[in-house]
């Protein structure tokens, strides 16, 4: 995925509020611009990183600036959650994801569940349908060592009882987590700051749920997933 032009450079004042954040840009200019991640960014938002921002022109946006990526462990991490799924769908589309090819019609946010929409619907003559749940990954703790999630999310563990719902009806269920970043070869289900989504995980994973990891290529020119890394803990190929 390319960025429709390179991203500005800045330093990172701070990130507040979830939506907000100040930076300073290379010529010394304070802005304050929006931040597309609400999560905890835990390990994202030290004063003083360096920073990458997209610029907006439309007179309908409050704010100018959007952050989208972090610099931090040596690397350039992407934030935006906005855009795993065009990853995932990119992925999918150039069979960087083996075990996803050879279908023939991908539909977006479909409806499934109670209440919920599928974020990739993945379907081909005489095959189970493909529900493809994705999830964004830039957490890091040890090196190589990928981790979601971040923080407690009861909307992923909804989803992954919902997956395990759509695997028991005779669907293929998948949980893919996009990591937009290259410095890991490994993604860990984080049970220590989300206990019930690590335990949700593991039902999943017992009720036929497929579970996969990809991560991404990331500068300022474009975030492109790159290769398949492996699944700590609970991989399907274990059960």
């Amino acid at each position: 995925m390319q960025f429709d032009s390179p991203l500005i450079p800045a330093r990172l004042i701070a990130r507040y509020k979830r939506f907000l954040f100040d930076a300073v840009l290379e010529d010394g200019t304070t802005v304050t611009g929006s931040c597309p991640n609400t999560g905890s960014m835990r390990g994202l938002t030290a004063p003083g990183s360096r920073i990458w921002l997209s610029q907006h022109d439309s007179p309908t946006r409050k704010y100018r600036h959007m952050l989208e990526m972090v610099e931090a462990d040596d690397t350039v991490v992407g934030i935006n959650t906005g855009l795993p799924n065009k990853l995932a769908e990119e992925a999918i589309v150039t069979g960087k994801i083996p075990q996803l090819s050879g279908y023939t019609t991908l539909r977006r946010e479909q409806k499934y569940g109670i209440n919920s929409r599928i974020d990739l619907l993945l379907s081909a003559p005489g095959r189970p349908d493909a529900y493809v749940e994705v999830k964004n990954v830039h957490f890091m703790r040890q090196k190589g060592l990928a981790e979601f999630p971040d923080t407690a999310t009861k909307r992923g563990a909804k989803h992954l009882e919902e997956l395990g719902d759509a695997a028991q009806s005779g669907h293929r269920a998948v949980m893919l987590y996009v990591i937009q970043r290259g410095d890991c070869d490994r993604l860990r289900i984080c049970g220590d700051l989300d206990a019930a989504y690590a335990a949700a995980f593991q039902r999943a994973m017992g009720r036929g749920v497929e579970a996969y990891a990809i991560k991404c290529a990331v500068c300022s020119l474009e975030i492109v997933a790159s290769e398949m890394v492996a699944m700590d803990d609970w991989h399907p190929a274990a059960l």
